[in-house]
């Protein structure tokens, strides 16, 4: 029996965020959008002007019969730099800011503990700055940020060049 939820992540520019939890095995769907400000229903060039208090992230669905909220947790640490607060690689600015959106105290608790074992790891020498907030409404992007990496395979490239040499200095284990 399937057993369905939603995991909210941003680690920069939601285009790099989608492949790594979309080839999982029990995901459903995942959808770009903006989270955590105060605008209803931006537009990307609204957040693009930094006004709207909202973050680029991924909206993931899945069956937590197959894949766990903590496995998804931990595909997101391999995917951001957890020591940069203002943007990730070359995405800079708050609307790139690492955040864990939870969407219930369950989520919460594992998101906490696992920021802690990595913390307690010594894996960075740097501070851990990524957030975990409580979700606010999801909206998602426009249709052409959808599955951009499908959609524009060589552009999806080119903005992972930085994001693929950090987790390689990084998550090489």
């Amino acid at each position: 029996m399937m057993a369905v939820e939603t995991a909210i992540f941003a680690g920069g520019c939601f285009w790099c965020m989608v492949q790594p939890f979309d080839q999982q095995p029990g995901i459903l769907k995942v959808v770009s959008g903006y989270t955590g400000g105060h605008v209803p229903n931006p537009t990307y060039e609204q957040v693009c002007t930094h006004q709207t208090g909202h973050t680029e992230a991924v909206e993931i669905t899945f069956d937590s019969a197959v894949i766990t909220y903590a496995d998804l947790v931990e595909i997101y640490w391999r995917q951001t730099d957890p020591t940069d607060a203002m943007g990730q690689f070359q995405d800079r600015g708050d609307s790139y800011r690492p955040v864990i959106f939870v969407n219930s105290e369950a989520q919460r608790t594992i998101a906490t503990a696992s920021r802690k074992a990595l913390v307690e790891s010594g894996r960075f020498q740097a501070p851990i700055v990524t957030q975990i907030e409580t979700a606010k409404p999801f909206y998602p992007a426009e249709d052409y940020h959808q599955d951009f990496y499908q959609k524009n395979p060589f552009r999806a490239e080119l903005g992972e060049i930085q994001r693929k040499k950090f987790i390689h200095e990084n998550w090489s284990d």
